[in-house]
């Protein structure tokens, strides 16, 4: 007789809900210092200002969150570049920031909440196509 697998054994984990999502923001946002710090960082393709699901989905997770409070957010925008052309990595940085500043407005947060860094080619050795959100200090 052959052995019994367990139930599910075998099938992909579905993928998080909106809602572990939200919890998983919230949880960052109570565990930030004073100072403000870091809440999420969406990654883009190179070339491209077009948010994926995922980072859609966060954003919206993120906005739910906020609106429980006044805090302000930073978004730090990159691009990949050379220093030939990084006039172009900022313009690409300076999209990507506007894509995110665009939906969390469409989720009801203030566009004066929301400050906007376009900065190019990234020198923190992070990932060159990115997004990060920063909470500014209270």
């Amino acid at each position: 007789m052959p052995a019994s697998r367990p139930a599910g054994a075998g099938r992909a984990a579905p993928p998080p809900s909106p809602v572990a999502g939200q919890q998983a923001i919230q949880d960052r946002l109570a565990s930030l210092p004073p100072d403000g710090g870091e809440i999420l960082r969406l990654e883009f393709r190179e070339g491209s200002a077009t948010l994926a699901s995922d980072g859609e989905q966060q954003l919206r997770a993120l906005a739910n969150a906020l609106r429980t409070t006044e805090s302000r957010l930073q978004v730090k925008a990159y691009a990949s570049g050379d220093a030939d052309n990084s006039s172009r990595a900022r313009r690409l940085a300076l999209s990507r920031a506007l894509t995110v500043r665009s939906q969390l407005i469409e989720q009801g947060i203030r566009s004066t909440r929301v400050d906007v860094r376009a900065l190019g080619v990234p020198s923190d050795g992070g990932p060159e196509d990115r997004v990060d959100l920063l909470l500014l200090p209270r």
